[in-house]
């Protein structure tokens, strides 16, 4: 009796561990876990505390830049012409001379692999015309992605009044930044070199020495500089769950890689991702009022996955598909619906809907071919 007494005891007076009970990161400033698809929060400390990012910042200047290559502002083949202003840039650089030519992929690989403040400056004149006019679009960027918390006054991070973020945001640049997958093509690499066969080579070693040394991370962006001290922003991928971490003003490289390490060592041993459409692709075939097309196919526009525990299962989870309606013109990315995925009857997550192709819409003589078309097959189905 004793016995039970002392184990009932236990249970009642020590509490239970949960996720605001877990100490991470603590000799930096500012922390911050997520998965990615699911944009769970694992674990934050001080995450809205509004701090200097240094060369975190590329990873804005990077989506910017990654976006304007996909609306074909700039092509990856694409030769810069060096500005005095971008040869100008101090701390971490990739050696750039005023006139000298170099293709928008080795300039990203500058920025992505080695930090190159005079890559990034290169890249942001070449896709907005100016550096202010780009460092305008990266605000504005942030103000659509929701940040709360940040400002940018320069697209590569180095020390300025009135330029911050947090912890927080940071995430939600990576997490946003992840979904053009382009992206770990070059922050996954170790190193590289550029002007290759030329008495200027340089070798680039990436300054997230994480990519080398701890499996599955494959970006995203480190930072320092003395108003900042060190930071990064890490996001490593296994068994189909990515994770991001972010670590702010942490004292020094290797406390910063030890501690965004454990926080990483965590997410991985307690948590998995699950797939609620269990793999399937097209949610349904829905007609396209005035389409060229009939009927389009609905896809869910980002993974419908869920975020549990190891040893957990998908019991209590369900979705529901709810269109708005379609009508062409339609592309794809355009919004036609909602899927909500629901736990235990409340609503945990809701994703876009889109089609899988462009549905344009019909004109007169089209149409007129159609309904002829349509009045024969009746016709013939009524005989």
């Amino acid at each position: 009796m004793k016995k039970m007494i002392i184990v009932f005891l236990i249970f009642v007076f020590i509490p239970i561990v949960r996720a605001t009970d877990l100490s991470f990161a603590a000799n930096a400033k500012s922390a911050f876990l997520m998965e990615a698809s699911t944009g769970k929060i694992l674990y934050e400390k001080n995450a809205d505390e509004k701090l200097v990012p240094a060369s975190m910042t590329k990873m804005m200047s990077m989506l910017l830049i990654l976006e304007a290559i996909e609306n074909n502002v700039l092509k990856w083949n694409q030769i810069v012409t060096v500005s005095e202003n971008a040869s100008g840039m101090g701390g971490s650089q990739i050696l750039l001379e005023t006139g000298e030519k170099m293709t928008v992929k080795d300039l990203f690989k500058g920025v992505a692999i080695a930090s190159g403040n005079d890559a990034v400056v290169a890249l942001a004149e070449a896709s907005y015309g100016s550096e202010s006019v780009f460092v305008d679009h990266m605000n504005k960027k942030a103000r659509e992605l929701g940040l709360k918390n940040t400002n940018f006054k320069n697209p590569h991070g180095l020390d300025a009044a009135d330029h911050y973020s947090s912890a927080r945001d940071m995430a939600l640049i990576a997490k946003e930044l992840s979904k053009h997958e382009e992206v770990f093509k070059y922050t996954s690499v170790y190193d590289d070199y550029l002007r290759e066969n030329t008495d200027r080579k340089i070798w680039l070693v990436n300054t997230n020495k994480l990519v080398k040394f701890y499996d599955g991370v494959d970006g995203l962006k480190t930072g320092f500089t003395d108003g900042a001290g060190y930071c990064i922003t890490t996001t490593a991928k296994k068994n189909g769950m990515r994770i991001i971490a972010v670590v702010m003003g942490e004292p020094t490289s290797k406390m910063r890689n030890k501690e965004i390490s454990e926080m990483l060592d965590y997410a991985f041993a307690q948590y998995k991702v699950d797939d609620v459409l269990k793999g399937k692709k097209i949610l349904g075939k829905y007609r396209v009022d005035s389409g060229i097309e009939e009927f389009a196919n609905v896809i869910p526009s980002e993974k419908a996955t869920v975020i549990n525990k190891k040893g957990e299962d998908l019991d209590g989870f369900n979705y529901k598909v709810y269109i708005d309606g379609l009508k062409a013109p339609v592309k794809k990315g355009d919004k036609v619906g909602n899927l909500k995925i629901f736990l235990n009857g409340k609503v945990i997550r809701t994703i876009k809907l889109t089609v899988d192709k462009d549905i344009s819409k019909i004109n007169f003589i089209e149409l007129f071919i159609r309904n002829l078309k349509d009045m024969v097959k009746g016709n013939i189905n009524i005989n």
